[in-house]
């Protein structure tokens, strides 16, 4: 009987490139690496290179940018989505669509096994493997930081045992995934939530620019599709974002957070473009959904991220979710004006064919069309049940 063969998701750091000889060594497996591109950078020959040299019988490198941006980051802007009202699910995000081309190459490799690079601690163990499950139940899913037990120091020693060529040093450095979507960064000195981060973290939002500007962000039904005029592909224009209210410092933040597994977590994000783009759409929404729809759409959403940050992208509820969502995009087309300046964004101005403002019934000079007349009853009706209330079992003082 042949070796097992296993697909691992491949990231070039140290502990897959570590991974990819222990699996092979220690478990018996045939390994395949799969990166997934989403956006993160680096050189993908390079990473090729290291993971042959390690081990791997085959590497495949996925060009999934614009995957990723019109079916993963387009359904997180219409949801406004940010989960504990604060963090733009940068990493969530690229899990379930990495897990879905796990799933895919361990079917064209006719492996029995996927493996992921995370610890027994974080959230993404917990997305990568409920995602996998969800798409193929019956593949095994192994684990090697969370079994094998090594220190930082363990992994290192081990890739010098076994010739495995890797960049890192005993020196701790700080943990970084990075996307599209933005930047993560946590480890190290932050560990300690008084402290602040160093600011050699940083790298999206160093603030070059100092006079205010204005950007206009176009909409169609819900999706970002143009910049001062110019329409643009998603991946597109998420990158010019980034590069444009990165240089004003945005989207720079520092949260503790509560993860899936119970603990709390001090976390660093760069994330320019999404909370630009989230604030545009979510103030576009302001003139296009009706007020009972907003105000569902608005629970709706903590709900989706909250379901997209436990990993729960391929389920049936979140799945329920979007359909609402996307009803709800019907109209939510126009136009928002973003002031630019250091280290803030406002909106200053929204413009949509589909708004429901209605200047006639919004404005108090001589063009008011309001029925004022209505009022008084519309006011005494509403309130009625707390009046019979207070009338009957209200203390009056």
């Amino acid at each position: 009987m042949g070796k097992k063969r296993l697909v691992l998701a491949y990231s070039g750091g140290l502990d897959t490139s570590v991974a990819v000889k222990w699996l092979s060594v220690e478990l018996g497996y045939e390994v395949v690496a799969v990166s997934v591109d989403v956006g993160q950078g680096g050189d993908f020959d390079e990473l090729k290179e290291r993971a042959t040299q390690a081990g791997a019988i085959a590497v495949e490198v996925i060009d999934a940018k614009d995957e990723f941006a019109d079916e993963y980051v387009f359904p997180a802007i219409t949801a406004n989505a940010l989960y504990e009202g604060k963090y733009p699910l940068v990493s969530s995000l690229s899990r379930p669509i990495i897990s879905k081309h796990l799933v895919d190459a361990a079917k064209r490799y006719s492996a029995q096994a996927v493996a992921h690079g995370c610890t027994g601690k974080g959230n993404d163990q917990v997305r990568f493997e409920v995602s996998i499950r969800a798409l193929n139940p019956n593949l095994e899913i192994v684990a090697p930081v969370r079994t094998w037990g090594f220190s930082r120091e363990d992994s290192i020693d081990y890739a010098a045992k076994h010739d495995v060529r890797v960049k890192a040093t005993k020196e701790k450095l700080y943990s970084i995934d990075q996307n599209l979507w933005g930047r993560a960064i946590e480890c190290g000195e932050m560990e300690d939530p008084w402290v602040s981060p160093p600011k050699g973290v940083y790298e999206m939002t160093i603030a070059s620019q100092s006079e205010p500007s204005e950007v206009i962000i176009g909409f169609e039904r819900g999706k970002p599709t143009s910049i001062n005029g110019r329409t643009l592909s998603l991946v597109q224009l998420i990158d010019q974002l980034n590069l444009l209210c990165g240089s004003y410092g945005i989207g720079r933040i520092d949260m503790v957070e509560n993860r899936r597994v119970g603990i709390k977590s001090r976390e660093v994000y760069e994330a320019p473009a999404a909370i630009a783009l989230i604030a545009a759409h979510a103030d576009l929404e302001d003139v296009t959904l009706e007020r009972e729809l907003a105000h569902e759409k608005r629970r709706i959403q903590n709900e989706w991220s909250r379901l997209v940050y436990d990993g729960m992208w391929f389920s049936p509820l979140k799945a329920a979710y979007d359909s609402f969502l996307d009803y709800s995009q019907e109209f939510v087309t126009g136009e928002v004006r973003l002031v630019l300046e250091p280290n803030a964004l406002h909106v200053e101005g929204r413009r949509s064919p589909h708004s429901l403002y209605d200047y006639s019934l919004a404005t108090y000079d001589s063009s008011d069309l309001f029925r004022h007349q209505d009022a008084e009853g519309f006011v005494r009706i509403f309130g009625l049940g707390v009046q019979t209330w207070a009338s009957k079992q209200g203390k009056l003082d």
